[in-house]
């Protein structure tokens, strides 16, 4: 398959900045996933990989070939869009077929491939049938069968799973990542902003900040889940988002002590040379790690309980805080007896702690 490698890539229309300094590597066999807010430019750059939108700045390349200025069918490229796009008075079969039909392909080779393609798709039994007696999975599969016919260097989609119904996204969603199970060469870069369908397909996931207009963050999962590089993506990646509470460093050495509004107190294990006593910072935690303290546990946030959703599995409880600000969070598991009014002490082991300077960079990075 291929690599493909952006470098200080830009994209403007006119004096709006929509992408400026986008660096990325993207290696043979990776699926990489594009999220960030609306507005961020994940379509766009998706677009910009395909050829369908110029690139302003920078280059692009694809195994050591640059494509600025290639044309998208040149590209070695296939795309599956948000809407299926399928042919509707042409069969599966058809679909599947026309594009190599158009590039007179041999048509041994033809039903060879879409043979091939039907069956890692389970799409066999479906080759004679009409899009209007398919199920919307199935046709988004039909698209994505479309595009494993071509044989491309690189697969791209753009938010294949928008259309389809809770339960179908998850279904497709595992259909398309037992697809690259199947594929393990293949290069693929997928654009969502559904996080679950980020965490669960992506070889590395990239973060597109819509206020910066750049790069946010480039990790594995984990990477982005547990270590954050700045509070953009930490209150990006994680649903419900991170709380940050506003803090005060009391000491530095090997862990960084604050003093935590709302009456907490924490050592957070990371030594900064740029911290000093007295500085402001931003103590962050998720959700699903803050437990209610027991007797002797330091106590990291202190709250009245505004509001609870007691959802089976987890209970949800939003805290009113001191400023009126955003709510802090928690996920106790299970069903806590927590309602409306109640006061909390919440804890957390140490591990699981974040902080961020006056700019919002973690001190973990520095």
């Amino acid at each position: 398959m291929a690599s493909l490698l952006l470098k200080d890539v830009g994209k403007s229309y006119g004096t709006v900045e929509v992408l400026k300094d986008i660096n990325l590597d993207i290696k043979t066999g990776e699926l990489i996933v594009f999220v960030g807010p609306s507005g961020c430019g994940k379509s766009t750059l998706l677009r910009m990989i395909a050829g369908l939108e110029t690139i302003t700045a920078g280059d692009f390349y694809i195994d050591d070939e640059r494509m600025n200025d290639v044309p998208p069918s040149k590209r070695g490229i296939a795309m599956v869009f948000q809407s299926y796009a399928l042919y509707p008075h042409m069969t599966v079969y058809d679909n599947m077929t026309f594009a190599l039909k158009v590039a007179k392909m041999d048509k041994a080779e033809i039903d060879a491939r879409v043979q091939k393609a039907a069956k890692i798709l389970q799409l066999d039994s479906y080759l004679d049938r009409l899009p209007k007696a398919l199920s919307g999975g199935q046709r988004q599969r039909v698209a994505i069968g479309r595009s494993i016919v071509r044989d491309p260097k690189v697969y791209l989609f753009d938010e294949p799973l928008s259309n389809l119904d809770a339960a179908l996204r998850v279904d497709t969603r595992i259909e398309i990542a037992q697809l690259k199970e199947d594929m393990p060469n293949s290069t693929m870069i997928y654009v969502t902003h559904d996080q679950v369908e980020a965490m669960t397909l992506a070889t590395r996931i990239v973060v597109l900040n819509n206020k910066t207009h750049t790069i946010g963050q480039v990790g594995t999962p984990l990477q982005l889940y547990e270590r954050p590089q700045n509070t953009f993506v930490a209150q990006f990646i994680g649903s419900p988002k991170m709380n940050l509470l506003s803090a005060k460093v009391t000491a530095v050495g090997d862990a960084t002590a604050v003093d935590i509004d709302d009456g907490g107190i924490a050592s957070v294990p990371v030594a900064s040379a740029d911290a000093k006593v007295g500085d402001t910072v931003s103590f962050g935690i998720r959700p699903e790690d803050l437990l209610v303290a027991g007797e002797g546990d330091p106590i990291v946030y202190s709250g009245e309980v505004e509001i609870t959703e007691k959802l089976g599995e987890v209970t949800v409880v939003y805290f009113k805080t001191a400023d009126g600000d955003d709510s802090v969070i928690a996920k106790i598991p299970g069903i806590a007896d927590v309602n409306r009014g109640d006061r909390l002490s919440l804890t957390c082991a140490e591990n699981k702690m974040h902080l961020f300077d006056a700019s919002g960079q973690s001190f973990f990075y520095k």
